[in-house]
């Protein structure tokens, strides 16, 4: 009898411990930072690398809804607009309005067919609507199953990736291991895709398609409600473009790190990258008013100059091309991509800056190390070309423009550019996510530039009196002290 009462016992005692396990099992996001601490504490661990269990966080895709939104917006607006140039005879207008609708949209189908490697696989639909050029939309659904289906039923990860966290604009701590399923990392392949299509929708649709409209509504001398909306289209989508290449380029630079932005640095980002590419707009439309012939030059004289830079560097190192850029390509189908990267590279930088510099013999095709001499360049000559075609055109401008207080105009352009030229600064000094990780920023570039100048007005005689007083600060040293701080700071923290 006693041995029965202790076998009910027992067996409601592991049921009550059952139940309480299983309402007290920790979440996923518990399981993470228990796993953390452990590692932490640990400061052993292998390779010092923290692996967290659970898999990393599904996000929706923002990026690929609202890439499909400004490409489908533009789209329409550009066939409406193009059907009113029908009606009213504009043979012109709308040849080029078509022109710089379709070359983007094909060139985006053909980007999303060749990430998604669809030509081999047994897909008549998704490449149907591609030939329809909706590609956009059926990858934009696809993204979506996926969400939606991810996180019901467990799945093995695919791969594991491999981070260190910043804190401050340091990194603090050692790597952390998290685990990539199979619904992340197609998610992953689809903003991947549509960050390619954004910056070509950008710079080889929405820019040509903007200075287009922008100088017909000059010529015309009034505003259509469809030209305005497009125009106000084109100017966010290059916007847009311009920061996926910023952000691109930090992820591409930075790719040990788990970078995150902050608002306020998307914000600076926007000022900035809104002001410069207005102000280059608008000062290619005014000078082609004016000297018609003389814009394509420019155009031309800017294309050939970063389209030929790259190779010139690539020429000139003795380098050979990439191998594992595709490997189907041959020789000539991997000159033919990087010729394509080239020009958009070149079409980038001829109204704002890249943010990358190329480097073709390189797998990534781009400079990990940033060089602030050629910001610094970049910057000078289009501030000076920019003031240049504004000075021109203000002295050979038409009658159309007697209306318009020019001079007003002209200290208006010249003042929106300083300012797109303050919020990049501001951006690299104090938004920037791995600012603590520069050799050296701003402030040191313009500390050293201001004592330099300092050093060289003062009169020779005091040079030789106290030559250490006006010497110059030691660069070397300031940043040999910053790098070991960091890399303490990384060691105290693991």
């Amino acid at each position: 009898m006693n041995n029965g009462m202790n076998a009910v016992q027992f067996e409601k005692y592991n049921a009550q411990e059952k139940w309480k396990m299983e309402n007290n099992k920790p979440n996923e996001h518990d399981i993470t930072e228990v796993v953390a601490q452990q590692s932490a504490a640990n400061p052993h661990s292998e390779n010092g690398v923290i692996m967290v269990i659970n898999h990393s966080k599904v996000h929706p895709p923002f990026s690929v809804l609202w890439a499909t939104l400004l490409y489908c917006a533009e789209f329409i607006c550009a066939s409406v607009l193009s059907s009113m140039y029908h009606k009213t005879d504009d043979v012109v207008w709308m040849g080029l309005t078509i022109t710089f609708m379709l070359v983007p949209s094909v060139l985006t189908q053909l980007t999303l067919t060749f990430v998604h490697r669809d030509l081999g696989r047994d897909r008549p639909l998704v490449l149907f609507m591609h030939l329809l050029q909706m590609g956009p939309i059926i990858r934009c659904i696809e993204a979506l199953i996926v969400y939606c289906q991810a996180g019901k039923k467990e799945e093995p990860y695919v791969t594991i990736s491999r981070k260190i966290k910043l804190k401050h604009g340091k990194g603090l701590g050692p790597a952390f291991e998290c685990e990539i399923g199979h619904s992340e990392r197609k998610l992953a392949v689809h903003r991947n895709a549509f960050k390619r299509t954004a910056v070509i929708q950008a710079f080889l649709g929405s820019t040509p398609q903007l200075t287009l409209q922008l100088y017909a509504t000059i010529q015309e001398k009034y505003v259509l409600p469809t030209r305005l909306a497009l125009m106000i289209i084109s100017m966010i989508s290059i916007v847009y473009g311009a920061l996926v290449c910023s952000v691109l380029a930090i992820q591409i630079k930075y790719d040990d790190y788990k970078v995150r932005m902050k608002p306020a640095a998307y914000l600076c980002m926007i000022l900035w990258r809104g002001l410069e590419i207005a102000t280059r707009i608008t000062t290619l439309v005014l000078f082609s008013t004016t000297l018609t012939v003389w814009v394509v030059l420019v155009g031309l004289t800017n294309l050939f100059i970063f389209f030929f830079q790259p190779w010139v560097e690539f020429w000139a190192r003795k380098a050979s091309l990439p191998e594992n850029i595709e490997k189907n390509f041959s020789k000539l189908g991997t000159t033919v991509v990087l010729c394509m990267v080239t020009f958009l590279y070149a079409c980038i930088n001829i109204f704002c800056w890249s943010a990358v510099q190329l480097d073709l013999a390189d797998h990534d095709l781009v400079e990990k190390q940033p060089r602030w001499r050629s910001l610094a360049v970049y910057y000078t000559l289009r501030f000076m070309e920019n003031v240049t075609l504004t000075v021109l055109w203000y002295y050979f401008k038409s009658d159309f423009y007697e209306y318009v207080c020019t001079p007003l105009l002209v200290v208006q352009l010249i003042v929106c550019y300083s300012l797109a030229v303050i919020f990049m600064l501001i951006f690299h000094q104090f938004c920037h996510p791995c600012r603590r990780l520069f050799h050296y920023n701003v402030e040191d570039c313009l500390r050293c530039s201001c004592c330099w100048r300092k050093k060289q007005s003062q009169p020779l005689e005091d040079h030789e009196h106290s030559p250490q007083e006006h010497a110059p600060p030691d660069v070397t040293n300031h940043l040999t002290d910053r790098e070991t701080d960091i890399v303490d700071d990384i060691m105290e923290a693991a």
